[in-house]
């Protein structure tokens, strides 16, 4: 196995193990909902559907990208794909890099599509690949082995300082992700992979043109954690373990720049049931996305154990909108929370 394969075995083992996730809270547990005792609602009536790019989905949550490049990697995305196929909800793909390096690879990649013609999956290659300008080359070659219907660039500058053969180099990566926004003619995504995205740098991401932020804060899966585990880190750093902008603190912040600005926002970061999924509609999401939660349930039963645990988000979703008295998601906003006392 490549040394990338070899990595990303260890990133998915190391994801199931509660001692990688965020001493930080992800904000979530600040805030209740109000109860609505006469919520005039018919819980037959209520909707999960939202809309994301223009396109509807059956339930607001995005499979965030997990995996690809190593040889178990290819049934784990065959699983998500079929999933996603059966239940209409969009996903990404793991960072694609290990393909371009080697292409016996890809197949780990292709197979989301063969398993999912129908739905709405994402390439993704990391910013610090964008440094000096991908290729035009290389990014039709992502997006055609997946017949792409967006790009996610994922951004993870603590992760790869953590990472004894991670990048060091971040310098150019906004101007990497301008000229891929220039380049293809789908939709880009800009992601955090768990420590945040703060107001200031969504303006900039905003400016080179992105179409979407995923906020990714703290408060899930802490990568730097992930990566001191790994038996190749000699010399783990623990000091950075914690490092990273709340999830609620992401939205609050990057919400507020909607007013003028023509983007949308998924949260994701500790999203680990229906309740965050709400909460962060009522904080100025437009969609969520999760990824921990969806590799432990097909890690313990395959298939069935994600739909299990979909089935159950999904009717406590309808629930918390029927207390609340709303028919949909769109109906959330911040007047349905209040900070706990």
């Amino acid at each position: 196995m490549s040394i990338i394969g070899d990595r990303k075995k260890d990133h998915i083992k190391f994801t199931l193990n509660e001692q990688t996730q965020y001493d930080q809270k992800t904000g979530f547990e600040r805030y209740q909902f109000i109860h609505n005792a006469l919520p005039e609602v018919n819980l037959d009536e209520v909707s999960t559907e939202a809309v994301l790019l223009g396109r509807t989905f059956s339930f607001p949550l995005f499979i965030s990208s997990m995996t690809g490049g190593y040889t178990d990697a290819g049934q784990v995305n065959a699983i998500i794909a079929e999933f996603c196929e059966s239940q209409n909800l969009p996903f990404g793909v793991g960072s694609q890099r290990a393909m371009l390096e080697d292409d016996s690879r890809t197949e780990t990649f292709s197979i989301a599509r063969k398993k999912a013609p129908n739905a709405f999956i994402c390439s993704n290659i990391g910013g610090a690949q964008l440094v000096g300008n991908l290729g035009t080359d290389k990014v039709r070659r992502l997006v055609e082995c997946i017949e792409a219907d967006a790009v996610i660039v994922h951004l993870n500058p603590l992760q790869e300082l953590m990472q004894p053969e991670g990048d060091r180099n971040f310098k150019g990566i906004l101007n990497g992700i301008e000229d891929l926004v220039k380049s293809v003619s789908l939709p880009v995504i800009v992601k955090e992979t768990g420590a945040g995205i703060s107001q200031s740098v969504a303006k900039r991401l905003l400016n080179a043109g992105i179409s979407v932020i995923d906020v990714a804060g703290a408060g899930g899966t802490s990568w730097a954690k992930v990566e001191n585990q790994r038996e190749s880190n000699l010399e783990p750093n623990f000091d950075f373990d914690d490092w990273g902008i709340s999830t609620t603190d992401c939205l609050i912040e990057i919400s507020n720049l909607q007013w003028d600005r023509n983007f949308e926002i998924i949260s994701s970061g500790g999203i680990r049931s229906a309740f965050e999924i709400a909460k962060s509609f009522c904080l100025g999401a437009n969609f969520t996305a999760s990824a921990q939660p969806i590799i432990k349930a097909i890690s313990a039963n395959g298939l069935e154990g994600v739909h299990e645990l979909f089935f159950k988000w999904e009717k406590d979703l309808k629930t918390i909108l029927t207390l609340l008295g709303c028919k949909s998601v769109e109906d959330l906003n911040s007047s349905h929370l209040k900070l706990k006392s």
